[in-house]
């Protein structure tokens, strides 16, 4: 009986083992067990950046980006102990995503020094990413109505405008004492450096946005970077639900100003 058994089983087993299907499963589970080690070795900021932006990405490894046309960007330049301004002047790509920027009311105010996700950015991301210069990125320039009625320009790329739009329409049903706050928009697309510097605004990609600057605020205009704030939170609220971070996070802060970065949030 003993014998009968142990026959029965090594014909199961011998079965099983040349069975198709038991094989497609074998390198399924083998071929997911490998996807996610590989995942693994990803830097979580660069598998937040792939999630963000998957029209133009295509994959990371653990120090490259991969673009859908075969552009290959290096995640970390491997310059250690980089000041804040020389992250600024000359980040990699690990520099830009190095801060995690604070969503909702729970921020440290005012912001510790230097404390300013969002603003150290990769240049050469943002060119490829929106264009490579003010005539690339007008081309894919529309027209989104802002609250006032007025019109304003801003990128379709990645549903950039789209994401406006949605900022719009939640804006327009605060209670009427926000208003002061959003008519007479302070502009969206200018192909420009920022003030005393070599780099390009997020302005110049046709991303970011800035509110009513009769009632913001902005370090350079302030003699001692004392934090000022006069912008409500329920406003902040709903940018950031949609993909924008706030300038008024930053500890060089610049309260009228609102870009799209979806992988920050």
């Amino acid at each position: 009986m003993n014998i009968v058994i142990s026959v029965l089983c090594l014909f199961l087993f011998f079965s099983c083992s040349n069975n198709p299907r038991t094989k497609n499963a074998e390198r399924n589970k083998n071929k997911t067990d490998s996807l996610n080690t590989f995942k693994k070795n990803i830097p979580d900021k660069l598998q937040k950046l792939l999630a963000s932006y998957p029209g133009h990405l295509d994959s990371a490894d653990e120090n490259h980006l991969y673009w859908k046309d075969g552009t290959v960007m290096i995640y970390d330049d491997g310059i250690k102990n980089k000041s804040h301004d020389k992250k600024l002047d000359n980040p990699d790509i690990e520099d830009m995503l190095a801060q995690n920027y604070v969503k909702g009311e729970k921020w440290e105010i005012p912001p510790p020094e230097n404390f300013e996700p969002g603003r150290i950015r990769y240049e050469p991301f943002f060119l490829k990413m929106y264009g490579n210069n003010s005539a690339e990125v007008q081309s894919r320039l529309v027209n989104v109505k802002w609250t006032d009625g007025s019109s304003v320009k801003f990128s379709n790329v990645n549903g950039a405008s789209d994401s406006l739009e949605k900022v719009i329409e939640e804006l327009k049903k605060l209670p009427p004492e926000f208003d002061k706050y959003l008519v007479n928009p302070g502009g969206t697309f200018v192909w420009r450096n920022i003030a005393e510097t070599s780099r390009l605004s997020n302005h110049s990609f046709g991303t970011a946005i800035d509110i009513n600057t009769k009632f913001t605020d902005y370090w350079q205009w302030s003699k001692n970077l004392k934090y000022v704030n006069r912008i409500p939170m329920e406003i902040v609220n709903i940018f950031e639900k949609h993909g924008f971070i706030w300038g008024g996070k930053w500890y060089h802060y610049d309260t009228m100003h609102f870009e799209y970065r979806p992988e920050l949030l």
